[in-house]
């Protein structure tokens, strides 16, 4: 009989549980049956997961090798501005009254659909920066005291990523806490989503303003957080279903483990080739692989289709790095993505980029809380 190392670690396991509590073993042996039982069953099962997360982690680094040394920074593209049509004369055709912000639109919108991701820099100034990092690693710790206390709360406070190692999606609240000392959500997304907002003219243009609030959280690596394998966030489908963004809240460097984005995998063939075993390592080994070493307040937009992985924070070097991560789906694509975004489940479905475009224009008209008809977006 082969023996499996998870299977073999379990039983060590029970064997010390056995001989720490023989005494009670013999005067209690029912209880202390049930107590094997239940202790074997979890400790195989957490064993069988850290096997599958060291499996992962091999093949993360097998990409790491296939992807080679001649990965290039991801760099914003320089965007010509195209003249304006002035509409005098006779057949000059109609005036253009497209703002500057949505011209430039249309061109990112290109980019978006040739490569699958562009980085757009100044975001988000310095100072609001520091202060929304600052409110995201408070609410992490106040969503581990959460947790702690009461387990079945992890998937109303985490993400996708909440069982690696080192890394979470924490899932944000649209309205201030009392332990909240400004509201600075509202500052950030009136910066990036108001009526002069640095996004929403880009957003506007990919999925207009009935595109779904998919996702508001903030991703967390610490140093000692693995590689992830590459990967793409969801089934592919025909149109782009999903735009995300990662802003930068602290300078990323190479250590931080910052994320990889492999140009242009957005497309069905390109997935096809992924999704083929027999393809897959030459399609690593020829990408166009881009790093988003970003600064404080640039950002990654990227169509949820490509492929791309995070790196691992080392633990030398590395230090804690904070993403503020939102995303709009494309209303062009109906019926389930096969992926739930990271956003608290009492939000879910009940926002568009138009909600929340009103919601911060009642804000600038002098609504102390425009989203506190919401709530906290906690389940219970």
């Amino acid at each position: 009989m082969v023996i499996s190392s998870a299977s073999a670690s379990a039983a060590s396991i029970l064997v010390l549980i056995c001989l720490s509590k023989s005494s009670w073993a013999f005067t209690n042996p029912s209880r202390n049956a049930r107590f094997i039982k239940s202790h074997l069953a979890y400790s195989a099962s957490d064993l069988l997961y850290e096997d599958q997360q060291k499996a992962k982690a091999r093949r993360a680094d097998e990409e790491q090798r296939l992807l080679g040394t001649n990965i290039k920074p991801l760099l914003a593209k320089k965007i010509k501005q195209v003249p304006v049509k002035r509409g005098s004369g006779f057949g000059a055709g109609k005036r253009d009254t497209r703002t500057p912000s949505q011209r430039l639109a249309v061109q990112q919108a290109k980019i978006m659909s040739k490569d699958g991701v562009m980085r757009i820099d100044n975001v988000l100034d310095g100072e609001t920066c520091d202060r929304m990092r600052a409110h995201v690693l408070r609410q992490q710790e106040l969503a581990d005291v959460e947790t702690a206390k009461n387990a079945a709360l992890s998937e109303d406070y985490y993400g996708v990523e909440n069982r690696r190692k080192n890394r979470c999606d924490l899932l944000l609240s649209l309205v201030s806490g009392e332990e909240d000392e400004d509201d600075i959500t509202l500052d950030v997304l009136r910066n990036v989503l108001g009526e002069e907002g640095t996004l929403r003219p880009i957003y506007e243009e990919l999925v207009s303003n009935d595109g779904e609030f998919y996702e508001f959280a903030a991703v967390i690596t610490n140093p000692g957080s693995d590689r992830q394998q590459i990967h793409p966030d969801l089934p592919h489908r025909n149109e782009a279903p999903l735009y995300v963004i990662f802003l930068a809240l602290q300078d990323i460097t190479e250590a931080m483990g910052p994320t990889t984005f492999l140009l242009g995998t957005h497309t069905k063939k390109e997935r096809s080739k992924f999704d083929d075993s027999q393809m897959k390592d030459e399609q690593l080994a020829n990408a166009k692989s881009r790093l988003a070493l970003l600064k404080k307040g640039d950002a990654v937009l990227f169509d949820a289709r490509i492929l791309h992985c995070g790196n691992a924070n080392e633990e030398e070097g590395g230090s804690t790095r904070a993403m503020f991560n939102f995303s709009f789906r494309n209303p062009k694509e109906s019926g389930s993505l096969g992926y739930c975004g990271s956003m608290r489940p009492g939000y879910v479905g009940k926002i568009s980029l138009g909600d929340v475009g009103a919601a911060l224009e009642q804000h600038k008209n002098g609504l102390l809380s425009p989203f506190s008809k919401l709530g906290d977006g906690l389940s219970c």
